[in-house]
């Protein structure tokens, strides 16, 4: 694997990643929790391929060896995915990607809370920039999206980082079997989800068909991408390069749906992405110096 092909590789994930909303916005009647439970639905047998195929055949073995710390950053995976999917169907596509962009540094407040890890001085400077960008899209929830829709994004957010620094507490180096459980996981917790939000995880066949779509091809295809192209990257890299998820993502909906955000969403954003391509590029100096 040379560094021109894990650019691309990873430039490709993020590209195809960017399409969830495009994705979301396509489905006519199915709730979150349906879109989660389909999603996982379609998602499970091609992940689960791609890691037999990688393995060995030790998918069981992979499960095993990801422990408490691969059960929890699951179950972060699954308030993750919720809060995705509702987010997405609740507030406009720029409010949802650009709030949940902020997970890395969730996840760093979370690593240096709970596992004592130093972070940079650029980091909380970057940190801070990003509070100021979510607090200005949160200000303008009004015109922006609903209020219920920016908290679920947030909530998606914490979830990720819940799955981020649970891989580091247990210095677990493939975070795919613990994706694979969180899929898992995802289709019992739809069914929880749909009860309490008074919805079904019942379809019709063109929401299913395009929720297994999002799942299967969309979400694993970006993994197997990501994850075949971050062995030639360092991290600060990988996450500046994936970064495109978060640009593309509005101006996919702009371009084919015209759905538009205001001048809230489009400042607040603009801070949190300064803040995370601003964190990679200075990780990235810290890694070459290093």
């Amino acid at each position: 694997m040379t560094y021109g092909k894990g650019v691309a590789l990873v430039l490709g994930a993020g590209i195809l990643w960017s399409t969830i909303g495009l994705a979301v916005r396509q489905i006519d009647e199915a709730g979150a929790a349906s879109v989660m439970f389909w999603r996982s639905a379609g998602l499970l047998p091609v992940l689960w391929a791609f890691l037999h195929w990688r393995s060995g055949g030790r998918v069981i073995a992979g499960l095993r060896s990801v422990g408490m710390p691969g059960f929890v950053g699951a179950l972060g995976l699954v308030a993750a995915y919720a809060g995705a999917i509702y987010a997405l169907q609740a507030t406009t596509v720029a409010n949802a990607v650009f709030l949940y962009s902020a997970a890395p540094f969730f996840a760093a407040f979370l690593g240096w809370l709970a596992l004592g890890e130093k972070v940079a001085p650029a980091t909380w400077a970057a940190m801070a920039l990003a509070g100021v960008g979510i607090f200005t899209m949160i200000g303008g929830s009004v015109g922006g999206g609903r209020m219920d829709g920016n908290l679920a994004a947030l909530i998606s957010a914490f979830g990720f980082s819940v799955f981020s620094v649970s891989l580091r507490w247990g210095h677990v180096e493939d975070s795919l079997p613990t994706v694979l459980l969180g899929g898992f996981l995802s289709m019992i917790a739809a069914f929880g989800l749909a009860a309490a939000m008074g919805q079904s995880v019942a379809a019709n066949g063109h929401d299913i068909a395009i929720a297994m779509a999002l799942g299967a091809v969309v979400l694993t295809g970006g993994m197997a991408l990501y994850t075949l192209g971050s062995k030639a990257l360092p991290t600060a890299e990988l996450t500046l390069i994936s970064s495109i998820e978060n640009i593309l993502a509005p101006i996919w909906v702009w371009l084919l749906l015209g759905e538009t955000a205001n001048s809230s969403t489009l400042l607040g954003g603009a801070m949190v992405l300064a803040a995370v391509m601003g964190n990679a590029v200075a990780g990235a100096r810290r890694q070459a110096l290093a």
